[in-house]
């Protein structure tokens, strides 16, 4: 199952040729509360007015003590949904092809800093009400996933199934939210229960308006939690488009925290950390003798002193290094992400 409305409308904006304009009127479309431009066809003036209409069950009183979950524990949410959940994409077969055959999909810098734009436009207080960016974020999203559906049938590398079904959408959100909500867990951050039913309630949202059922959206974290470890097996492996642009990620995060490139090393031993060794193997990420096990002690380390359980002196320096790092690629995709816009893409990855 796809997303029928959207990919029905896109087929036509392609047949009339009307893409690029319709990506120019949109440009500057970007607050909950903004009127959209004029000039845009009326079959997609009409779907976007119904697609940016918030669910009856969205409660602005989860959503602002998410919004305080994001700032609490804000930092850990970066490294799971940012590195983390990139390093997880690129086992996904499908996920890792659809990223690599779409154009502009393998210029990961690019790639990485569009799908942040959504990531952060959730955080603020105000993300889904006026002055906020959510609504419009994740309309465009929509609106882009429908177009590389209808993009990739006709590119030559594409076969199987048509990508971003509804279980590959609930795959990603699985590799965002069951996956951070599961890490900090593992690292024993401290989460009330108000702040955990929040962030779901935040996720729950954001995956209603990117076109995903409501019966497909977990209810609950145990619900979360089953449903991922149905989904996500079945749909992880290795892929020769996986490995390459995993390799293209590292080298990405590694060349934003030193000069050359010359902390890969450290970058591959909290990848491997973080997604595990079945993951980093077929992700084609080599061990690293030195700094998988430091990672390893390091990091849980840093989350206990963060978190008020151990004091200062027994936090290694090798955790202040990852931190260091970790800040470093925080600050460079929100701003990279200030400066990327979302829009639909208008052809495939040439041969």
């Amino acid at each position: 199952m796809w997303d029928d409305v959207a990919d029905q409308l896109l087929a036509s904006l392609f047949d009339r040729g009307v893409i690029p304009e319709v990506n120019r009127l949109l440009y500057d479309w970007n607050r909950n509360d903004q009127p959209l431009p004029a000039g845009l066809p009326e079959d997609l003036r009409a779907f976007i007015e119904q697609a940016r209409q918030l669910p009856p069950w969205a409660d602005q009183a989860k959503l602002e003590a998410a919004a305080r979950f994001h700032v609490l524990k804000g930092n850990y949410i970066v490294v799971l949904t940012i590195v983390g959940a990139g390093m997880l994409a690129t086992a996904i077969p499908k996920e890792a092809r659809a990223v690599y055959y779409s154009a502009g999909g393998a210029d990961l810098k690019d790639r990485v800093a569009k799908t942040n734009v959504l990531a952060y436009a959730v955080r603020p207080q105000n993300a889904w009400g006026p002055g906020g960016t959510a609504v419009v974020e994740a309309v465009k999203t929509r609106l882009v996933h429908a177009a590389v559906r209808h993009l990739l049938k006709s590119s030559p590398h594409w076969s199987g199934p048509i990508p971003i079904s509804q279980e590959d959408m609930l795959v990603t959100w699985h590799t965002l939210a069951t996956f951070s909500m599961r890490g900090m867990r593992a690292w024993k951050v401290r989460i009330s229960s108000g702040e955990s039913t929040a962030y779901l309630h935040s996720l729950q949202l954001l995956a209603h308006m990117l076109g995903i059922r409501d019966e497909f959206i977990p209810a609950t974290w145990d619900t979360s939690y089953a449903q991922s470890d149905i989904v996500l097996p079945r749909n992880m492996g290795p892929t020769a488009e996986g490995v390459e642009l995993n390799n293209i990620l590292r080298n990405m995060l590694a060349e934003l925290t030193s000069p050359g490139g010359i902390d890969k090393p450290l970058v591959n031993a909290f990848s491997r950390y973080l997604t595990g060794d079945q993951v980093a193997e077929w992700n084609g990420i080599p061990r690293e003798p030195l700094w998988d096990p430091v990672i390893k002690t390091a990091w849980p380390l840093l989350v206990q002193f963060r978190e008020g359980v151990i004091g200062l002196p027994l936090v290694p320096s090798a955790a202040w290094l990852l931190d260091e790092m970790i800040k470093k690629w925080t600050t460079y995709y929100l701003t990279k992400g200030a400066q990327t816009k979302i829009v639909i893409p208008t052809g495939n990855r040439p041969g």
